[in-house]
């Protein structure tokens, strides 16, 4: 298992169990989310919505039942920070997702976790049990009379698209899982047709600390638009591979230079459905507004072939495809496709800038996330590394 390379001044920073649960029932739920507001806190699976919207638009909905979901469906290729975070600092989750109940008013909370995750099943679950003995779950939570919550946890089947929110509650309810067209949206229809607040393992990490140090000592840290740390899930050709916890606003190359990487010829930000950026942009900062990532960061060094890694991701995704929309189900087969083309050399330059543009076409088509993300690597690695990836291979007709 990968291992906590460097502790950042957030998530890592000193922590008791159930501390921000007894600060959130002191203060005025308004309070709260003025907090979570001023820290800009955006949610840390990798679309970055603002976490505090969110959570309003819950808080205001009229219903008899609310749901907070702890999105703990780390499927994204290269990521494992979420994993750590369940493991190791577990009092940090809860407490956050146990917070974000007495915010919105909510009286269930669900942890959907990764089905190879499977192995963490029974410690998580007798994490739980000790927060109820201690009276952080259950009937009137630390004495405050009213306030009810409890978490389960459910196991997801494998699916990578149930990482987008709404294929994840199509699964919680006992159907395929397959993303739903929006509007409505979970903040007023989700779980159970009930309004229900989806965020990342890590979100509710970062809640717990703002709500003990508040919004103004979070949003030092960062940049105007990306405030705050974020943990990068290192992998590959460097010396020290596992969990960073850095302030977003970090050029990659300063990342290269605390992980040991050498001779680096490329780095995929943001997993397979990322972007794969060559040595000249190694400048870029990891932020919401430049290099954006929900934390997976795969090395790679001048001894690596970036076309057998691009085929790699293209395979992932017609295999994780679920099918539902045409873009994404029939898209990612042509790009495979185009890759095949090129290792055989048959090929025309037409066609591949054809594919380009079909890939453009996906991102703005395809229902979720899946298809809109997954034509990232084929348009970044063929056009950051066209001297590569054609060398030797000119095509039919080289035109």
């Amino acid at each position: 298992m990968k291992k906590i390379e460097r502790k950042g001044e957030v998530i890592f920073s000193s922590y008791k169990r159930g501390e921000a649960i007894h600060k959130a029932i002191s203060m005025k739920r308004e309070d709260i989310l003025f907090e979570i507001r001023e820290s800009k806190l955006k949610g840390r699976g990798g679309a970055g919505f603002p976490t505090s919207t969110k959570w309003m638009l819950v808080s205001a909905a009229q219903a008899d039942q609310k749901y907070i979901v702890c999105n703990a469906d780390e499927g994204e290729p290269g990521t494992f920070k979420d994993r750590v975070l369940l493991l190791e600092y577990p009092e940090l989750v809860f407490d956050g997702m146990v917070v974000a109940a007495y915010t919105i008013g909510a009286k269930n909370g669900i942890v959907y976790l990764r089905g190879e995750y499977e192995y963490m099943l029974n410690s998580l679950e007798g994490y739980l049990d000790e927060m109820r003995k201690d009276n952080l779950l259950g009937k009137n939570i630390c004495g405050k009379e009213g306030f009810d919550f409890d978490i389960i946890i459910r196991l997801g089947s494998g699916a990578y698209v149930c990482g987008e929110e709404t294929a994840l509650i199509e699964s919680l309810e006992g159907n395929r899982g397959e993303a739903r067209n929006r509007p409505p949206y979970p903040v007023n229809t989700g779980f159970m047709g009930k309004p229900t607040t989806v965020n990342n393992v890590e979100t509710f990490a970062v809640v717990s600390h703002i709500v003990i140090k508040g919004g103004e000592w979070y949003k030092k840290l960062g940049t105007d638009k990306s405030t705050g740390s974020k943990l990068f899930s290192v992998s590959g050709d460097c010396d020290k591979p596992g969990v960073y916890e850095l302030p977003w606003g970090t050029k990659i190359s300063e990342l290269l230079e605390i992980v040991g990487a050498k001779n680096t010829k490329a780095v995929q930000v943001g997993g397979a459905s990322g972007i794969c950026i060559p040595k000249s942009q190694f400048d870029r900062t990891l932020a919401y507004e430049d290099a954006t990532t929900g934390g997976s960061i795969m090395i790679f060094n001048e001894e690596r072939d970036l076309l057998h890694v691009l085929k790699n991701f293209m395979e992932f995704f017609v295999e994780e495809s679920c099918g539902q929309c045409t873009p994404c189900r029939i898209g990612n087969v042509k790009l495979l496709e185009g890759v095949e083309m090129i290792e055989k050399g048959k090929f025309t330059f037409h066609h591949i800038n054809n594919l380009k543009e079909l890939g453009k076409s996906m991102q703005v088509a395809s229902k979720c996330g899946l298809g809109q993300s997954s034509p990232n690597p084929f348009i970044s690695i063929l056009e950051n590394f066209r001297e590569e990836i054609f060398n030797g291979n000119g095509g039919i007709h080289g035109k």
